[in-house]
């Protein structure tokens, strides 16, 4: 026979279990939807549930994969067209040099997108630390390697809303960087 202390006890830890996962759950929701760039966000409601967000970022991701695949389309549509000479060993027009930098500000979100060679000159952690100096605090921070190539993406917040970001500035610096 169980003793009603044993299962009050295993009945407790059971709700702290679930009570992690979803606070777990939410912290997880809530990180999705500030990847969402607000104007992709169309809602009529002026307070959006969890489902909402995970609604809309579904909906972003389709978007993007749709882009992705139009881009896809256009690129072989202009290289089997106007014949662009390449550089074999790269896959990448002869126009197109490393590091590319894009910066990308929408009211206080800022998204870096660096791509650069295996054998650049800076290191990732100076990228974050040009962004932390200029007043962001990143969110999310990742790269990856394809070939002889690292794409380095970056998400970042103003660390207050009333100073902002200077797109420019951070562009500038990051362009400095990295020559």
């Amino acid at each position: 026979m169980k003793s009603s202390n044993g299962g009050s006890a295993a009945k407790m830890e059971r709700k702290m279990v679930e009570k992690n996962r979803r606070m777990h759950m939410k912290r997880l929701c809530f990180k999705l939807s500030s990847l969402i760039p607000r104007e992709h966000i169309s809602s009529s409601k002026d307070v959006l549930t969890q489902q909402d967000y995970l609604d809309q970022a579904a909906s972003y991701i389709k978007s993007l994969q749709g882009r992705i695949e139009n881009l896809k389309h256009r690129r072989e549509l202009q290289t089997s067209t106007n014949g662009i000479n390449k550089d074999i060993s790269n896959e990448m027009p002869i126009g197109m040099r490393l590091p590319v930098i894009e910066v990308r500000h929408q009211e206080s979100n800022l998204e870096v997108v660096l791509i650069s060679g295996l054998n650049r000159s800076f290191t990732f952690h100076e990228v974050i630390s040009i962004l932390e100096e200029e007043g962001a605090e990143v969110v999310n921070a990742n790269f990856s390697v394809v070939g002889d190539k690292i794409f380095h993406t970056i998400h970042s917040q103003a660390v207050s809303s009333r100073i902002g970001l200077e797109a420019s500035r951070v562009s500038e610096r990051l362009a400095e960087l990295v020559q």
